[in-house]
Order: C-alpha cells, then structure tokens, then sequence
C-alpha cells in the first residue's frame, strides 16, 4: 500500500454494486418459486439473511477502514453456509431434476469479487473454487450446466484479482514517481542554493590556497576535493530504491568523485538489487581507499560502469606505480586481508568475478563482473 487512499476502492464500489443487482435477481428467484419450496418459510428466512448481509457488506466495503481481511472470509463463509441451506429448503427433485436455482443462486459471486479486490488473483481464484465446490457438493452431482458456473466463478474471481493487483502496483509506482519529482526539485533548489553560496566559497579558498602557498595550498587542496565531491552529491540522481527492491548504481558511485577520482557511468540508470549495490559501493570505497593510501597523494583514479545486459562490469583504475608481484599473497600472510576480504570477498558472496592487472609503475586496475 502506499499509505494514501485506497487504489481499488473503484473496485470495492463495483463489487457493491454486483452484490445488490444479484440481490435483487436472487429475491425475485425466491418469490418465482415461493410456492413450490418444501420450507416456504425457511426460504423467506435465508432471503431476510442475504438483505441483512448485503447491507452490512455494504457498508464494510465502502468504508475503506472497515475493509478488514477476515470480513471478506466472513462473507465467503456466509454465502457458503446459505447456499447448503438450500438443502434443507428445495425438494429432492429440484435439486436433482428440475435445475432449480439455490437459494442465493448469483448473489454469491459476491464473495468471490471481494475475495478477488482483496487478495489478488489467487485468492480470488481460491474463492471461486470455494463456491463452486459448495455449488457441486449441494446439487450432489456435476454436470456442463454446474462446470460452466465454475469455470466463470473461477475466471471472473481471477481476472478481477489482477486488476486489483494491478491497481495497487500502479498506485505504489505513482507514488513513487512523484517522490522522485519531489527530491529531483528539492535537489534542484539546493543545487542552486549550493552553486551561489557554497561552491563559490570553496572555489575561492582554492585559488587564494593556492595562490598563497605554504599550509594555505594544503587548504586549498581540501577545499578543492570537497568543491568536487559536492557538485558529484547534488548533481547525482537520488538514491532511492525502487518498489521492487532495486536500486541505481550509478547515482551511488557519482557521489564518489573527486579532483582525483573520476566517475563515469551511463546515461541510464544500472538497476540491481539494493544489497548488491551497497556491496559494490562499498568494494569501490575500498579500492579507491587502497589508492590514497598506497599510490601516492599524486595517484589519479577513474572508475568506469559498463552495463551489458545480464552482467554489470566494474572498472576502478588508478595511475600509481603498481602493485609488486606477490604483495597482496604477503599481505594476507601478514593477517593484513582488505583486499583478500574487502574486495575478492564480496566479489564472491555477490556471485561474480574479479581480475586484477598490475605492473611496475603502469598502475592498477580491478575489474569486477556482477551477474543480474
């Protein structure tokens, strides 16, 4: 649910609506054979039940606060037991010969239509079985006339399931999208916010460090990654995780850029599960943490995303000079396993694979493959 008003409450109404129109076809069936019933005063009883009953379901369906999960196994539950009373009110040969109707006769494919907007197509399937089954055990024999009955009882409880599934989805992806309007303008808003206050502050402490020299360069340089890191965070997508569980790895990894670390990613959005996404931020994290601390303050990093259908290709390369032949195995002898663990770890809890090239003074890249 997406926590505003309910998206099938149309259908709600249109069950409603089935409900009466079928009362009224069901009184008139009592009426038509008053005369010929073996308890005429039973019949008139259950049809008294099947006004109280549509009258309370009314209501129920109509107030969307009242539209609780067990009422609807109520309602299929009350229909169940006045169709068996038909038993007790039809003779054996209207039963058996003369196809008379049950006493609720459609009124019950109400059920089904509230079964079907409440739980889906499955439980709208379930509750046409369910009534059809009570149909065949109370006739006690089957034939075309009852099969067809179920077939459509079956068919419309799934059918109208599915728009009811539909309904939700579709509400909850609205929903979705207009959060997404929302932050992309309120991102905007500080964007600019940002470009006239922030950033222009930041940018002239970079020049005047920089012009100065001494500890003010140093400011400068900081000054100067944070202008960088912070036109990557309010440039970058917003990171919110789809209704289905995924997420965009580009907007997560932009924010990563620097003066010294370069992102690219493609112009549309890299879907993957949420999880899988975190671990990903977090392996190129480490890889670009390997670079800072290992390849210089000099050392430059270029983080590339590839999406190729069904894998999605990680690239983190840096222009240091290298990793030495045998450091990382020494490295891991040492007890020392941020790459063994950080890196080729998550790589294989994630089902993918990693290949690292290196050489002397021709720097590093890690290469990581991710399956869909």
């Amino acid at each position: 649910m997406t926590g505003g008003p309910d998206p099938t409450t149309p259908l709600w109404r249109g069950a409603v609506v089935l409900r009466v129109l079928t009362l009224v076809f069901a009184v008139g069936v009592v009426i038509r054979h008053f005369d010929t019933y073996a308890r005429p005063g039973l019949a008139v009883a259950v049809a008294a039940v099947m006004v109280v009953w549509t009258a309370v379901t009314t209501w129920a369906y109509l107030d969307e606060s009242a539209r609780w999960p067990w009422f609807t196994g109520l309602d299929l539950a009350v229909c169940c037991v006045l169709m068996t009373s038909s038993r007790l009110v039809l003779t054996h040969d209207q039963l058996r010969y003369l196809a008379t109707p049950l006493l609720p006769t459609i009124w019950v494919t109400g059920a089904v239509a509230a079964g079907a907007v409440r739980g889906g197509p499955a439980i709208g399937t379930i509750f046409g079985i369910v009534i059809s089954a009570f149909n065949y055990g109370v006739r006690g024999f089957v034939d075309t006339d009852l099969t067809r009955d179920a077939v459509l009882l079956v068919g419309a409880g799934y059918v109208l399931g599915q728009a009811a599934s539909m309904s939700r989805k579709a509400a909850e992806r609205l929903a979705r999208a207009l959060r997404a309007e929302a932050a992309t303008a309120e991102r905007e808003r500080l964007a600019r916010s940002i470009h006239d206050g922030v950033l222009q502050v930041l940018a002239r402490v970079r020049k005047l460090g920089a012009e100065l020299g001494g500890e003010a360069a140093k400011l400068a340089v900081l000054a100067g990654e944070q202008e960088v890191a912070l036109r990557a965070l309010v440039t970058a997508g917003p990171p919110e995780s789809t209704e289905d569980g995924t997420a965009d790895l580009s907007s997560r990894l932009q924010v990563l850029a620097t003066d010294r670390v370069q992102v690219s990613v493609p112009a549309t959005p890299v879907p993957l599960p949420a999880a899988k996404v975190a671990e990903l931020v977090s392996l190129v994290r480490e890889a670009l943490y390997n670079v800072e601390r290992h390849a210089g303050p000099g050392a430059r990093a270029w983080v590339l995303v590839e999406d190729v259908g069904d894998t999605v290709v990680v690239s983190v390369r840096d222009d240091g000079p290298g990793i030495p032949a045998g450091r990382i195995e020494a490295a891991v002898a040492e007890g020392r396993l941020g790459i063994a663990r950080s890196i080729r770890g998550r790589v294989s809890e994630l089902g993918g694979t990693v290949t690292l090239e290196t050489a002397p003074n021709s720097g590093t890249e890690w290469e990581v493959r991710v399956p869909r």
